[in-house]
């Protein structure tokens, strides 16, 4: 190599500096974060049930998942505006409390499918099914919401789950 000539001689090309790494500063193994612990929530502010949708057990959901539960009432939302689905919902759902049912089938209506192009106001009343359960003077009483099997609707109806009744 050291009797090799180059045929012409090349400026080596300009090679830009790395930027330095600036590494984060680290914390001291062993000490607590610094920062101001959160106020206490006041009793008031804390809701009194769990939210709906995370109270079933493995046997609940895997019944719901095969179809295996036989829903106590139906609520057909179909041919409905807004306004008169959540009214429908809303004394529904009373009348089923009442009752001490404990599975209802909503059926809302298919989804739209996500390759049709035109823009189209289907699915609305699906879209707010979830607000209206979660602010409902009901919500309490509600246990779970699941999809329904296809032998009840599938994509097109949920499940609604109520709360055992304590007598």
């Amino acid at each position: 190599m050291a009797t090799v000539r180059p045929l012409r001689a090349v400026a080596p090309a300009a090679v830009p500096k790395p930027a330095p790494v600036v590494e984060p500063p680290r914390r001291p193994v062993g000490r607590l974060p610094t920062r101001p612990l959160p106020a206490p929530k006041k009793a008031a502010d804390l809701p009194k049930r769990p939210l709906p949708g995370i109270t079933l057990d493995a046997g609940w959901d895997k019944k719901l998942a095969r179809g295996l539960v036989t829903p106590d009432a139906t609520i057909d939302l179909h041919g409905h505006t807004l306004h008169s689905a959540h009214d429908l919902l809303d004394g529904a759902l009373a009348r089923s409390v009442a009752r001490g049912d404990r599975v209802i089938l909503l059926v809302t209506g298919k989804p739209p499918r996500p390759e049709s192009e035109r823009p189209h106001a289907r699915g609305a009343i699906r879209a707010a099914i979830g607000d209206w359960l979660a602010g409902s003077r009901h919500a309490g009483s509600i246990a779970a919401v699941r999809g329904a099997h296809p032998r009840h609707g599938g994509q097109g109806a949920l499940y609604i789950v109520l709360r055992r009744l304590r007598g």
